[in-house]
This record gives C-alpha cells, sequence and structure tokens, in this order.
C-alpha cells in the first residue's frame, strides 16, 4: 500500500512516532487493556481500540474507562497496568524498516528525534533492548517531557523536538501511525507521512501528505534526502 501524493520538501530534519512506527508495541497495550477489562466483563476490541491509538496515557485511560463503562478512575487504571506493561515492553520488536531507516539517516546526518505520546519511564523500558539504535537519536521528547504542555493531538511534542533539533516546523517530517498523530504534526506546520495499522480506516488519514504500507516504502529522493546505496 502506497498512495504517493506531489512530493515536498526538501526537507532538513525528521521525527519518529515510537508505538507502532518504530517498535511494535501497539499489541502489548491491546493485550494488557483487555486483560483489565475482562476482569469487569468487557472486552477491549478494535471498535474501541481505533479510536485509542495515538492517545497520551490520561487521555487513552479516560476514553477506555468510558467507552468500555469500567468501574475504575484513570488513576486506577494506570496503576493497575504499569507493571503488566513493564513486564512486556523489553520484549517490543522494531516495525518493518525502521532500524534501518533510522540507521541511514544517522549515517547521512541528517538530524532525527522520537516525538512520543508515551512518558519517559515507558521509552526507557521499550528500548531496553534496542538502545544502540536508539542513542542514534539527537533527542527525544515524552509526553511528560517539561515543554510539553498537551499530548497528541496537540503540537507539542512535535514543537519541542523540532526546537530542539534546531530546524524550522516548515523543514521537518513526521512519520505517525495515528490519525491524532498526523494532526499533530500538520498543527506544527509540518509534512506528515502516516504509516497506518493495516485494520485502520485509510479515510482518517486524509490529511496525511503521503500514506504508506510501512517505512520501507518511503521515497527518500523525492524528499530531497540521501537514498539508500544501491
Amino acid at each position: 500500500m502506497s498512495e504517493v501524493q506531489k512530493p515536498k520538501g526538501p526537507v532538513k530534519a525528521v521525527i519518529f512516532d515510537m508505538d507502532g512506527l518504530l517498535l511494535d508495541t501497539e499489541g502489548i497495550y491491546t493485550e494488557v487493556t483487555d486483560t483489565i477489562a475482562k476482569r469487569y466483563g468487557k472486552t477491549f476490541d478494535w471498535a474501541v481500540k481505533q479510536h485509542s491509538i495515538g492517545r497520551g496515557s490520561q487521555d487513552f485511560a479516560e476514553y477506555v474507562i468510558s467507552a468500555l463503562e469500567l468501574p475504575m478512575s484513570p488513576e486506577e487504571f494506570l496503576t493497575v497496568r504499569q507493571p503488566m506493561l513493564d513486564e512486556r515492553f523489553p520484549h517490543a520488536v522494531p516495525m518493518r524498516g525502521a532500524e534501518a531507516l533510522v540507521r541511514h539517516l544517522a549515517e547521512h546526518n541528517i538530524p532525527i528525534a522520537v516525538g512520543t505520546s508515551s512518558s519517559l519511564h515507558y521509552f526507557h523500558a521499550k528500548t531496553s533492548n534496542h538502545r544502540a539504535w536508539f542513542e542514534l537519536f539527537k533527542d527525544v521528547v515524552t509526553a511528560d517531557h517539561a515543554e510539553v504542555t498537551a499530548a497528541k493531538p496537540a503540537p507539542d511534542i512535535f514543537l519541542a523536538a523540532a526546537r530542539h533539533l534546531g530546524v524550522d516546523p516548515k523543514d521537518c517530517i513526521v512519520f505517525e501511525d495515528s490519525p491524532f498523530g498526523v494532526t499533530a504534526a500538520k498543527t506544527a506546520g509540518m509534512y506528515a507521512v502516516a504509516v497506518p495499522d493495516s485494520h485502520m480506516p485509510i479515510e482518517q488519514y486524509a490529511h496525511a501528505d503521503l500514506i504508506l504500507g510501512s517505512l520501507t516504502e518511503f521515497p527518500l529522493e523525492d524528499w530531497g534526502l540521501p537514498g539508500f546505496s544501491r
């Protein structure tokens, strides 16, 4: 799947979302959330999940509790799920093409950053077995960063990443898997490339500049970035 629209740019910096884009963590979130839901006779299925992807933790908890009518507060939900996530996150594997693209951009001195709705705590848990290539990022901005007042779809995370990279937002391109993330990137004045979950309705990404099936499909040279050696 590659829906190619007219290339823009050239871009000077690249910002990556993490969950479902760099690392395959969405299945972990689903498993843990469904485990909690089943304690109350509920099911966290795709009908609910598709509207939760890309939300910050507090927003996610509030949405799931409301949608599934769980008899608990967001704080209770987050407290219950933390040890379950801590146990599973270190086993998250890279998404297809993620490590290769990150290494390629770093080798060509393209400024790269992570802009994630995760907390710094969970960022470290998820990347604990991938430190070698995550250390290539010039900066990491998490949802609990001091400069972030609102999580996606607000643009705060991406604007902070651009500031840290020293690049104007209009010269940045963002890779995202969620509609909320694409909205955040576009609100920040950046280009947005969507790499959606295959189950997501494609029309939710109409505001993206480019839609891909995986990071392996990204046409680097069309956006003024160095291509892979042939």
